[in-house]
C-alpha cells in the first residue's frame, strides 16, 4: 500500500489557537470548526481556478467552492474585472444603482417563475424576508417545513420534528423560544401520507410550505418528483403558498434552478450567494401580486442598507452572464458525471460500501452503498467513514467541506485533467480506508 505523507498544518494550527481567543470556537461559522473531522481548521490564503492554497503552502483541488457559489471557480477573470471596475466607483452607496437593474433584468428575462425580485445580503435574510411575505400575503401564520431541509438560522426555521408525523416543531437551538418554533409544522420528506394528513388538518392555518426542492444541506436527499408535484397540488387546492428554497439549487442545477429542472412552479423562491460570484448576496422573488405586498408598495416591511450592493451586483452580472451561455449547464453535468462515474465504478468493482450520489454539478459522499436516501433519518449518523476519507483526501491534495452531511460542487474551472487527478485521489483514499 502506498505511503502518504501528512500535509504540514502547523501554521493553520497556530492561527486557530489565536482565533479561539477572538471568536466562539475559533470560527465565524460553526461548520468551519472541523468538529466532525480530524485536526484544526485549514486557514486558506488564496484561490484560483479550481485550486486553493492554505497558509502552510499546501495546494488543494477544491470541491467546496465556498459552499457552492463559485460555479465558475475561484478568481474568475471576468468576475474579478467586473468587481474591480465597480469598486473603483465606490463600495457602497445605500442608494439605487444601474447594476441592480442589470442583474434583475438578466435573471427575470430568463425566469418564468417570478415577476419581481428583491436583493438582500444572504440566503438566511432572503428566507426570513420571504416567510414574512408569505404570512403577510395570506394572512395566515403557520409554516410547514420538512425534516432534513435547512433554511438558514431564522428562528422559526431552527426547529426539529416532534413526536408525531404531522407535528408542531420544537426548538433545535438554544435561544429560540418554543413559541417561535410552534409556528412551524415539521414533516418527513417524501412521505405522501403524512403530507396529506397535515393539509387535511392544518391547511386553514398554513401560510406556506417551504422546502428545498433538491435538499442538499443534510446529505443529498433527492426527492421523487411525484412527492413535489403532490405538494404543489395540495398547496394550490388549499390556498397555501409553495415556497422553494433554492439557495443551493438556484443557478447551480440550471439557470432556473430546480424549478426549471423539475418543471414545477413555486409561488415564492429564494436564492443565495451564487448570485454574487462569492460576495454576500441573496434574493427572493414571486409573482407581481405577491411582491406587491413588499414595502414600499405594500405593508410587509423589509429593508437592508447593503441590499443591492454595487460590488456584489457587478460580480453577479459577470457570473450569471457566463452561466446563461448556451451549453453551460450541460457541460457542468457532463464533467460531473465523468468524475462521479470513475469513482463509483471503482467502489463497485472493489465491493466498497460507498457511492457518490449526484445531481447536475452537485455530489455527496454516501457510505450506505446503493441505498437511495430520501429522508434525513435514513442517513447513518456514524460519520467515521467520512472522517477517514476526508483526512486521506486532504493529504492527497483534495479539499471537501469538513462535514459528511455537506455536499461537494464541480465548477467550470474543474477540467477533466483536474477531475482525473481528483478521481485517482478518491480511489486511493477508498482503498486506504476500506483496506
Amino acid at each position: 500500500m502506498e505511503t502518504i505523507k501528512h500535509i504540514n498544518r502547523s501554521t493553520s494550527d497556530s492561527l486557530f489557537e489565536t482565533a479561539k481567543t477572538y471568536f466562539p470556537g475559533g470560527v465565524n461559522s460553526p461548520v468551519r470548526a472541523f468538529k466532525s473531522v480530524d485536526g484544526s481548521p485549514i486557514f486558506m490564503k488564496k484561490g484560483d481556478g479550481c485550486h486553493l492554497w492554505d497558509e502552510d503552502g499546501n495546494k488543494f483541488i477544491d470541491f467546496n467552492c465556498s459552499w457552492g457559489p463559485l460555479i465558475l471557480g475561484h478568481n474568475h477573470p471576468k468576475v474579478y474585472n467586473k468587481i474591480v471596475s465597480a469598486l473603483q466607483s465606490g463600495a457602497s452607496f445605500g442608494a439605487p444603482t444601474v447594476l441592480e437593474n442589470e442583474l434583475a433584468e438578466l435573471i427575470l428575462s430568463r425566469n418564468p417563475f417570478i415577476d419581481k425580485i428583491r436583493f438582500v445580503s444572504s440566503g438566511t435574510e432572503a428566507v426570513m424576508s420571504a416567510l414574512r411575505l408569505a404570512r403577510g400575503y395570506t394572512g395566515k401564520n403557520k409554516v410547514l417545513k420538512f425534516d432534513g431541509c435547512y433554511h438558514g438560522h431564522v428562528d422559526s426555521m431552527m426547529v426539529k420534528a416532534g413526536s408525531g408525523l404531522a407535528t408542531l416543531g420544537t426548538s433545535s437551538s438554544s435561544g429560540v423560544p418554543e413559541a417561535y418554533a410552534a409556528e412551524t409544522f415539521v414533516l418527513p420528506l417524501n412521505d405522501l401520507d403524512a403530507l396529506k394528513k397535515c393539509f387535511e388538518t392544518y391547511s386553514d392555518d398554513l401560510a406556506c410550505a417551504i422546502i428545498e426542492p433538491i435538499p442538499a444541506n443534510n446529505g443529498l436527499l433527492l426527492q421523487e418528483t411525484t412527492f413535489l408535484e403532490e405538494l404543489r397540488e395540495l398547496c394550490t387546492a388549499n390556498n397555501v403558498l409553495l415556497f422553494f428554497d433554492e439557495v443551493i439549487s438556484g443557478f447551480r442545477v440550471g439557470f432556473n434552478g430546480a424549478s426549471g429542472m423539475l418543471g414545477i412552479t413555486p409561488d415564492i423562491i429564494t436564492y443565495g450567494k451564487i448570485l454574487g460570484g462569492g460576495l454576500p448576496v441573496g434574493a427572493y422573488g414571486a409573482r407581481k401580486e405577491i411582491m406587491a405586498c413588499v414595502s414600499p408598495d405594500g405593508a410587509v416591511y423589509q429593508a437592508g442598507t447593503l441590499s443591492g450592493n454595487p460590488v456584489a451586483m457587478a460580480a453577479g452580472i459577470a457570473q450569471l452572464t457566463e452561466c446563461a451561455a448556451e451549453g453551460f449547464y450541460e457541460d457542468q453535468e457532463e464533467r460531473t458525471n465523468y468524475f462521479v462515474t470513475q469513482i463509483n465504478d471503482h467502489a463497485k468493482k472493489r465491493g466498497y460500501d460507498f457511492e457518490l450520489v449526484s445531481v447536475a454539478s452537485i455530489f455527496w459522499l454516501s457510505f450506505d452503498g446503493k441505498k437511495r436516501i430520501r429522508k434525513a433519518d435514513q442517513i447513518n449518523p456514524d460519520m467515521n467513514g467520512f472522517r477517514k476519507i476526508f483526512a486521506e483526501l486532504l493529504d492527497r491534495g483534495v479539499y471537501l467541506g469538513p462535514s459528511g452531511y455537506e455536499v461537494g460542487f464541480i465548477s467550470q474551472a474543474h477540467t477533466k485533467e483536474h477531475l482525473d487527478t481528483a478521481a485517482q485521489a478518491f480511489r486511493d483514499s477508498l482503498d486506504a480506508i476500506f483496506a
